[in-house]
């Protein structure tokens, strides 16, 4: 792993961006990825209008990689409309990452995607596809 990359990510889980909750909020999720323990809930509150995000927020515990890649991600969320949450490609939130990311941490790297899903969906969010998200690279 490049030296970069490697600074970014522990910058990113040090002192994460984001970290911490909402109250009040208007949409709220939580989940955990069984295969190595990481927990994570992350809080939203909307605009007037109730389609853009105004704020977020992280809060859990984990991995590097589950951490930094949450606190990445909600840099990115404040302004989106929902729909543009929803439609958002899960190879992005892996590259963004900088780094390359196997099969074995891929859960630890979308646990926050995952738990953004299951926030703006308000329905429990399920894993993408492993082998889809691997193979195919981040969009353009």
């Amino acid at each position: 792993m490049d030296n970069l990359y490697r600074d970014f990510i522990l910058e990113h889980y040090r002192a994460p961006h984001n970290h911490g909750a909402l109250d009040p909020h208007d949409l709220a999720f939580a989940d955990s990825n069984p295969t190595c323990g990481d927990e994570m809930s992350m809080t939203l509150v909307l605009d007037a209008s109730k389609q853009r995000v105004a704020d977020v927020a992280f809060d859990g515990r984990g991995c590097a990689i589950s951490q930094a890649s949450a606190s990445i991600m909600t840099d990115e969320l404040r302004g989106m409309t929902l729909d543009e949450v929803r439609d958002m490609d899960p190879r992005d939130v892996v590259a963004n990452l900088g780094v390359p990311i196997g099969a074995a941490r891929l859960k630890c790297a979308l646990l926050g995607y995952k738990v953004l899903q299951g926030a703006v969906t308000g329905a429990i969010s399920h894993w993408p596809d492993e082998a889809d998200v691997l193979q195919k690279g981040p969009v353009s």
